[in-house]
């Protein structure tokens, strides 16, 4: 009897060692070799960014239509400004026009492709510094460095900010990311990668600063304090998040966590890649955590002044380094 407690004992450590080892996808030093080749990315205009979209008034929600048109220009403008074609993709809800603002870069279709996406608008009437202006600032800045590439690429990316990621549309069929995933569906496009960038630039120091969602499992295996990033994929990206999370790694000094999870697990498809998932495209999310630590989340106090523009500077170089050597 105690020969079969002690073995069903094991087992259950082993199983348990497995469920923990598969969520937190472990990277060990040696995985990520030598650092490489270093990019400096501007602190200073990241925060220029986040500065004049949190600063729009009225702010950018859906009812707002001025103020996304003003954000959407900016965006527009920073990409024509580095000879880039943009596009307005667009879209009808509720009577009222929105649109996804895209540009690509590379346009050799023997090679594959990579998606790299950031929502625009805010929820309600809050100035939205983190959620989402952070991750826009960090697409534009991904944007300049790809394209002082441009015809070095050996894969080809576009660069969508989408509308309408907010509620009251999300998770429907009204949301950008979703229109933007359904065409490149129907038009047959494969996509290597999806990555979704939402909310990269609250970082606290503060002890038991952290939550997370089935805290009876995930506080155990993952830190207590912010002070980090987060590779968020679904059980299909378990794979693919080794390889990301190693070149993360080797390319910035931001502490970076991964999760593989289904989305059964709150906050696994809380942003633009759930529509990519939808249409069987593999997609993953680079996030601060957003409520799980942002107690600014959706509130007037999520401004320009609370954001770390160093880290995010470290989160984009690891970032360029993933879609880069993916």
């Amino acid at each position: 009897m105690i020969k079969r407690t002690l073995y069903f004992f094991l087992c259950f450590i082993i199983c348990i060692a497995g469920v923990l080892f598969f969520l937190k996808n472990p990277i060990t030093t040696s995985d990520t070799m030598q650092r490489q080749q270093q990019r400096t990315i501007d602190q200073i205009q990241l925060k220029k960014h986040v500065d004049f979209l949190s600063q729009i008034k009225p702010p950018r929600n859906f009812n707002n239509l001025k103020s996304l048109e003003r954000a959407a220009r900016y965006i527009e403008k920073y990409w024509t400004g580095l000879g880039l074609t943009v596009r307005r993709q667009k879209f009808k809800v509720e009577g009222k026009e929105y649109f996804n603002v895209i540009t690509r870069i590379g346009t050799d279709k023997s090679k594959p492709l990579m998606v790299i996406g950031a929502h625009y608008d805010v929820f309600g009437d809050f100035p939205g510094a983190d959620d989402n202006a952070s991750a826009v600032s960090g697409l534009l800045e991904l944007s300049f460095h790809l394209k002082k590439l441009d015809g070095k690429l050996d894969k080809n990316f576009e660069l969508v900010a989408y509308s309408l990621e907010e509620p009251p549309f999300f998770r429907s069929e009204n949301m950008g990311s979703w229109v933007h995933a359904k065409d490149l569906f129907d038009q047959q496009v494969k996509v290597k990668l999806m990555v979704c960038l939402e909310m990269i630039g609250y970082f606290t120091e503060a002890p038991d600063s952290q939550d997370y969602p089935a805290e009876f499992l995930l506080k155990w295996i993952y830190p207590s304090v912010g002070d980090f990033i987060v590779l968020v994929g679904g059980i299909k990206e378990w794979f693919i998040m080794r390889k990301l999370k190693a070149l993360f790694m080797q390319h910035s000094s931001v502490n970076v966590e991964s999760i593989n999870a289904p989305a059964t697990i709150p906050g696994i498809d809380f942003s633009d890649h759930l529509n990519y998932w939808k249409f069987g495209y593999p997609a993953i999310m680079v996030t601060d955590t957003s409520f799980y630590r942002n107690k600014n989340y959706h509130t007037e106090h999520d401004t320009s002044d609370t954001l770390n523009y160093p880290k995010m500077a470290r989160v984009i170089k690891g970032v360029l380094a993933m879609v880069l050597k993916i």
